[in-house]
């Protein structure tokens, strides 16, 4: 059965979407949704429809799922339409731009039995699932520390779009949610943060630099730093290779630490001592083989899988729920100078 899936949004991220459905096997781009004229020359060129509202892709009934791509203020709203047309949704991230609105989200998909996936495509990138099965191999022993970067520079041509210097557009909900996603799938649940942020550089009244401590519900510590303003190489963005719109610079930006060895990522290299451990002994690396399949059409995938009813969503909007408290707790944190309890 080939999936019949329609992007909504034509941005950046969109148009990348409805390349990953084009090279998916067994998927096809369906239909664009955007009120964009562009969009409708995309979408001729793809040889789809374009509608200009998600009203009109349901009424036309022309599509068996949809990615939504669009601004983050509207995820809500549109994935709350697509469920009430019994439409399965992939909503990119975050999933909502407050708790309020992801938990109304998660709450109508489990009422109407609808399957709602959040865009986290990093969970879909090979070395993370490589990385999966070595934590829970147990090659890291008990995990004690985190670290990890988010460190980039976002040119000011890109803060032209209104949307993106508004609340819920800054590094913390655009780039460190993505980490947040991982980083819970790798350790397990964040149960307390503490954070600061600034945002002076460019003065647009949203965050764009924050340094978080993270306590996670095992007992391990973490540290996050975040930025938007610097030119540095250790973004996700810069050091995994997933899109080649990004110069790649061999870099690591998070580590895993536990009493028998460590993970970089996202290289997905152990670091162990295979006879003694001790500081002033040889250590060793086992580097993996894994392929550089691209995550999102990797999430395409897995997507049409849940529309035929053949799997879960890989990240579900309970997921997409709790990394909202994460971020939340952040924000909240940061305006507080308290630590946040989540769990």
């Amino acid at each position: 059965m080939t999936v019949r899936i329609a992007v909504a949004g034509l941005g950046v991220i969109g148009l990348r979407h409805a390349a990953a459905l084009m090279g998916a096997d067994d998927v096809t781009l369906a239909a664009i949704v955007d009120p964009c004229d562009a969009a409708g020359v995309t979408a001729a060129r793809h040889r789809v429809p374009h509608y200009r509202t998600l009203g009109d892709l349901i009424a036309a009934a022309d599509c068996d799922g949809v990615i939504l791509a669009t601004p983050n203020a509207l995820h809500v709203e549109q994935a709350l339409r697509c469920i009430a047309a019994g439409l399965p949704c992939l909503v990119e991230k975050p999933l909502a731009i407050d708790i309020a609105g992801a938990e109304a989200v998660v709450a109508a998909a489990e009422t109407a039995g609808v399957a709602v996936a959040v865009g986290h495509h990093r969970r879909h990138n090979p070395r993370i699932t490589t990385a999966k099965a070595a934590i829970d191999a147990g090659s890291l022993g008990r995990i004690t520390a985190v670290q990890g970067a988010v460190w980039l520079f976002k040119p000011d041509p890109y803060f032209d779009i209104p949307w993106r210097r508004a609340p819920g557009a800054g590094p913390i909900y655009m780039n460190l949610i993505h980490d947040i996603d991982v980083l819970r799938h790798l350790v397990g649940d964040i149960a307390a943060v503490h954070a600061m942020t600034d945002g002076t550089v460019r003065g647009h009244g949203i965050e764009e630099t924050a340094a978080i401590l993270l306590r996670f519900a095992n007992g391990a510590l973490g540290t996050l730093s975040v930025s938007d303003t610097v030119v540095a190489p250790l973004s996700w963005e810069l050091t995994a290779r997933e899109n080649p719109a990004y110069p790649a610079t061999g870099e690591s930006c998070t580590w895993i630490a536990g009493t028998h060895g460590a993970l970089s990522l996202p290289d997905a290299v152990l670091w162990h001592q295979p006879h003694e451990r001790s500081w002033m002994k040889p250590i060793a690396t086992s580097r993996p083989v894994t392929d550089l399949d691209d995550p999102l059409v990797r999430q395409v995938r897995q997507f049409a899988a849940v529309i035929r009813g053949e799997a879960e969503p890989l990240v579900s909007a309970a997921d997409g729920l709790a990394n909202q408290r994460v971020i939340e707790a952040v924000h909240a944190s940061a305006a507080s100078g308290q630590t946040v309890a989540i769990y």
